[in-house]
């Protein structure tokens, strides 16, 4: 099952256990955040009417607050002796989308569990 939700004039394709890259948003780390699908895919049945897809609950968590790799923007004409150098860094918020309707994404385990399991799979 996955959905399209719409944040930050920007349309994303999530599914649970993604993590995105949205613009920020103002909700601390660790926060939970309710998501605008605008359709919601799941097997064979599509609901791609905005109203309805609405209803399709899609949670996610605040992983971390950060900016972007700086972006230069340079104007130049040539022979005119103009040139405009500036550079921007996008602030983003990364999220982990826990659950889209009633699918959730798998819980996340220790490092010494998963090595604890590997061995026990390898015997």
């Amino acid at each position: 099952m996955y959905a399209i939700v719409k944040t930050g004039g920007k349309q994303y394709k999530v599914a649970p256990g993604d993590k995105i890259n949205v613009e920020k948003l103002d909700v601390e780390v660790g926060g939970e955040v309710d998501l605008e699908a605008i359709c919601v895919v799941d097997g064979d049945k599509v609901v791609a009417d905005p109203a309805e897809a609405a209803k399709t609950p899609v949670k996610a968590t605040v992983i971390e607050q950060f900016r972007a790799d700086k972006v230069i923007i340079f104007k130049f004409q040539k022979r005119k002796n103009y040139q405009r150098k500036r550079g921007h860094r996008q602030h983003l918020t990364r999220l982990r989308i826990e659950s889209v309707g009633t699918e959730a994404a798998p819980k996340a385990q220790p490092k010494a569990k998963q090595e604890a399991e590997a061995s026990q799979d390898a015997e």
